[in-house]
């Protein structure tokens, strides 16, 4: 089981560790993190860390809910970094962790990002819209930071009608 973490939960701010082993405890953090995932109202993407797993793991899977436009499918990316980008564009976010709340968050419009798959195996993926701003919301989480941090103005932030 497990405790999906939301604001005010300060563990939220804590930077995840780089992964090492690639064994089954890895294929079994997976699962339970896209579980959580998929439990989420609307959840495309979720990192080990709001989950109180302070692992630099993500699952991104941009087919699911209301926004099919081209993307990868399900990307389970350990270790991921982002080594390129390009552009700027506003957008609408919101966070499993932070679940009363939506504000327009400014991310780079493409990127490439390095990551490693559950064997261990390096990969590089480019991508651009929705997909690349949830890549870049979930990396973030990494590293302590909420989309909240980056909001246009905390005037912004609007309350979601429905929680």
């Amino acid at each position: 089981m497990y405790e999906l973490l939301t604001l005010p939960d300060e563990r939220l701010r804590q930077k995840s560790q780089p992964i090492t082993q690639f064994d089954k405890s890895l294929q079994e953090l997976s699962t339970v993190l896209e579980q959580a995932m998929l439990d989420g109202q609307g959840g495309v993407g979720i990192a080990a860390p709001q989950l109180g797993i302070f692992k630099r793991i993500v699952i991104v899977d941009c087919s699911l809910g209301l926004h099919k436009n081209k993307n990868h499918g399900r990307l389970i990316m350990v270790n991921p970094e982002i080594i390129a980008q390009d552009g700027e564009a506003l957008g609408r976010e919101g966070c499993l962790s932070v679940p009363e709340w939506v504000g327009t968050v400014p991310r780079a419009r493409r990127i490439t990002v390095r990551y490693q798959d559950l064997q261990g195996k390096t990969h590089e993926l480019s991508t651009k819209a929705f997909e690349a701003r949830v890549i870049q919301h979930e990396i973030d989480h990494l590293d302590g930071i909420l989309f909240i941090d980056k909001v246009v103005s905390t005037k912004d932030l609007i309350r979601r009608m429905d929680t």
